[in-house]
């Protein structure tokens, strides 16, 4: 009979020895795969955060200012500065707006985003507003005298800081955070989400914002898309009115779109969004950093679109010139009270505006009914006041059928 003895059949090390080859390279391949990913995404982050733009004038020169400052919003809200800049300077904006060293702010809106649950609102800043601009410095270092002047042009005296200070002396509201973009960046953005559908109501066919639209729902490319929110010399007599309600409107069709799983949740999309977002972005400290970004888009992202407001400060053709505005009050007095409190803003569509004033829940505005001050801090508590009505439109009513 034949010894048959050698290693046992169920010898770990025999196995071992015998696995197949392929099981080994397949095991390397996915290591590899793993850090070829890994090193990918890191060189992604690290790209998108190196887009940003830190505005480290601006900090400096408001930190000189900090005693004058209004207090932050209470509760943990937040003021977010927005600033259109019709600069020349950047690729892509040799054909609009302004040269370099004379650029205004075409567009200017402060965000409110609640921490009491009231979501976001969107307030925006008419350019021909009549302001006392303070003194600020230039960008050569010199300082601008103060003066009453259209609102557009303290961004044209002083930068982001002068027209964060004009802000702040206006409505006695603390900016927290501000942003700039440029035009390239914005129409990078709307190309970059596959444009955004809009209602046009009437023809439009403005040769200086380079816009020609036929009326009806139309989705508006990047190039479109500046023309729609900057056309106002062929619209509404010149006026900038008509103008900033497009603004809104398509602001608010924007954020549907970009709230859209279409985009949020497809990386595929969602990178050439943010690439084009960090790109033509010129931010605070605060919010200098991918991260920083994510986590304010994670935030918005939670408010329902219907809770995303947008209106314009209550004012009127100023009593010196009918082509520039000043404010109404009372009515702008409350609106800034109410966002200094934290407190609801109630806006409704200009078809529904009932002229009155509904009662918030009590204890929902501690503010007094008051006039608001440079620096002004909301006052004690008291019995609830009545929350005035504004004529604006919501993110859910700015999308197009």
């Amino acid at each position: 009979m034949t010894d048959t003895a050698g290693t046992p059949p169920d010898d770990p090390d025999a196995s071992a020895g015998n696995r197949p080859s392929w099981l080994r390279w397949a095991a390397l391949g996915s290591s590899v795969v793993v850090l070829v990913a890994a090193g990918t995404g890191w060189w992604l982050y690290r790209k998108l955060d190196g887009n940003i733009t830190t505005d480290e004038r601006a900090v400096t020169e408001l930190k000189r200012y900090e005693r004058d400052r209004p207090a932050p919003v209470p509760r943990g809200g937040r003021n977010i500065l927005l600033i259109g800049s019709d600069t020349r300077a950047g690729d892509g904006n040799a054909e609009y707006g302004q040269d370099e060293g004379t650029q205004r702010s075409d567009t200017t809106i402060l965000l409110h985003l609640s921490a009491r649950g009231h979501g976001v609102t969107a307030v925006s800043i008419p350019r021909d507003l009549m302001v006392e601009v303070p003194d600020c410095r230039t960008a050569r270092g010199k300082r601008a005298a103060p003066r009453v002047a259209q609102f557009n042009t303290a961004f044209q005296a002083g930068g982001t800081a002068c027209t964060v200070r004009t802000l702040e002396k206006l409505t006695g509201i603390r900016v927290d955070h501000h942003m700039v973009i440029d035009f390239q960046g914005f129409k990078d953005m709307v190309d970059a989400v596959g444009g955004v559908r809009v209602c046009v109501r009437e023809p439009i066919d403005d040769p200086d914002a380079h816009v020609k639209l036929a009326a009806g729902a139309q989705t508006l490319d990047g190039e479109q898309a500046l023309g729609y929110v900057r056309a106002r010399k062929s619209l509404g007599g010149g006026s900038d009115t008509e103008r900033m309600d497009r603004q809104q409107e398509f602001l608010g069709a924007l954020v549907t779109k970009v709230q859209s799983n279409g985009v949020l949740l497809n990386p595929a999309r969602l990178y050439p969004v943010l690439d084009a977002a960090t790109k033509s972005l010129t931010t605070d400290p605060g919010l200098d950093s991918l991260k920083d970004l994510y986590d304010l888009a994670r935030r918005l992202r939670s408010v329902p679109t219907e809770k995303v407001q947008f209106l314009t400060v209550p004012r009127r053709p100023y009593h010196a010139d009918p082509n520039r505005d000043e404010l109404v009050q009372p009515d702008a007095g409350r609106l800034f009270r109410r966002l200094r409190a934290d407190a609801p803003v109630v806006v409704l569509p200009p078809g529904e505006r009932d002229g009155g004033a509904t009662t918030p829940p009590r204890g929902t505005d501690p503010a007094p009914e008051t006039s608001p001050s440079p620096g002004a801090t909301p006052g004690g508590r008291g019995s609830p006041s009545p929350a005035p009505t504004y004529t604006g439109t919501n993110a859910a009513a700015s999308a197009c059928p």
